[in-house]
């Protein structure tokens, strides 16, 4: 009798560790191009032992193959966490060195650890799902809107940060990963969601109230022009705004957005111009009814939001930050509040709109049941 899949894909992820101790131990295989060809072939393996995993069903989702892939890559995170913070070692020093410098920086071991936990225990549920006839497609844009987030950031913050200088050939093989998350996207995006059918009657009560007489929205809407201002003022931040109060700022309350590393100036920049317009967006489909895109791209978008903001939080009082990076002592609650309103409101969003779709949906025909499906 076969293990489920899932169980096939978690065992196979196990063999991480066993990998990496294994390069870590052979002197040959440390240097920056066997580092990359030694990497290139063991993802081959993977890819080869997952397609042998489900050769015996009817039909398998694309998806599954890279699902199954980072699964694996997500255990390797974990490791490089779990090593950087000194719980375990002889795992990962070759790669530190020869391969990707800036897996030490604390922002990469935060990134580990969203990985290597919340992202692989995602991808087990959602291969549960798929091979059990089960919908997947909102937990898999949560994994599409976190990872697509960790790869604009990490990318570019490499190579505009202080290890753009010493880029290793082992790092070009994120590119394939930048990539993947953006044709998952495309993909679940194309695809219908399933959604219960709401009676036109109540649709039609729903949509009838306007932004006043619906409180939640209401408080939603101002949440998300606070988190949108925030945003912009720390992308003025990071553009050397010359104003006193963002001088006072990043030396006062936040020095780590000055970090060399270049991960929160990237990220600052990221929301000014990627986060900001989708929460104006999101202010009109709180205000205007029958905005279905809402149900998507607020998942999306909280998912993003969360990966980010956990990695800079994190980053920000994290041992291998210097300590003048750090948040100051005094400054704590005010700087992680704020950090906290960019995860909070989007997924508060998120949740308003998954609980009670109706204000977002279109007309139904009456008489349908609500515990009916149909795709929208």
């Amino acid at each position: 009798m076969r293990p489920p899949v899932e169980v096939s894909v978690f065992l196979l992820s196990l063999l991480a560790p066993g990998v990496l101790y294994t390069i870590n131990n052979i002197p040959a295989l440390q240097e920056p191009l066997p580092i990359l060809g030694v990497g290139m072939v063991v993802l081959g393996s993977i890819l080869l032992l997952t397609v042998l995993i489900v050769r015996n069903q009817k039909k398998v989702d694309p998806l599954f193959y890279a699902f199954a892939e980072f699964s694996f890559t997500c255990m390797v995170g974990l490791t490089n966490a779990l090593e950087q913070d000194g719980f375990i070692s002889g795992f990962m020093g070759f790669y530190v060195k020869k391969g990707e410098p800036h897996m030490s920086t604390a922002y990469a071991v935060m990134m580990c650890y969203w990985e290597g936990v919340l992202h692989y225990l995602l991808f087990l549920i959602i291969i549960h799902r798929m091979f059990k006839g089960k919908s997947y497609r909102s937990l898999a844009l949560l994994w599409a809107g976190s990872s697509m987030a960790h790869q604009i950031v990490l990318i570019p913050g490499v190579v505009v940060g202080k290890h753009g200088s010493n880029i290793r050939p082992a790092f070009w093989r994120n590119i394939p990963f930048f990539l993947a998350p953006f044709w998952a996207a495309s993909v679940l995006f194309s695809r219908p969601r399933e959604m219960p059918i709401v009676t036109a009657d109540k649709i039609s009560v729903e949509q009838k109230k306007s932004l006043l007489f619906r409180p939640v929205d209401l408080v939603l809407s101002l949440l998300l022009l606070a988190a949108g201002a925030f945003s912009v003022f720390r992308g003025l931040v990071v553009l050397d705004c010359p104003l006193d109060v963002c001088f006072t700022y990043i030396y006062q309350y936040e020095p780590y957005l000055k970090d060399p590393v270049g991960f929160p100036r990237v990220m600052m920049l990221a929301y000014l111009f990627y986060a900001v317009p989708l929460l104006t967006v999101f202010i009109y489909g709180l205000r205007t009814p029958g905005c279905s895109w809402m149900l998507d791209w607020t998942i999306f978008f909280a998912a993003a939001m969360a990966q980010t903001q956990w990695c800079h939080i994190g980053a920000s009082l994290h041992s291998r930050t210097p300590f003048t990076y750090r948040v100051p002592a005094d400054k704590w609650w005010p700087v992680i509040g704020l950090n906290v309103l960019l995860v909070a409101a989007p997924a508060l969003l998120a949740l308003r709109c998954y609980s009670n779709p109706a204000y977002f949906m279109k007309p139904v025909p009456k008489g349908q049941a609500n515990n009916e499906k149909k795709k929208n």
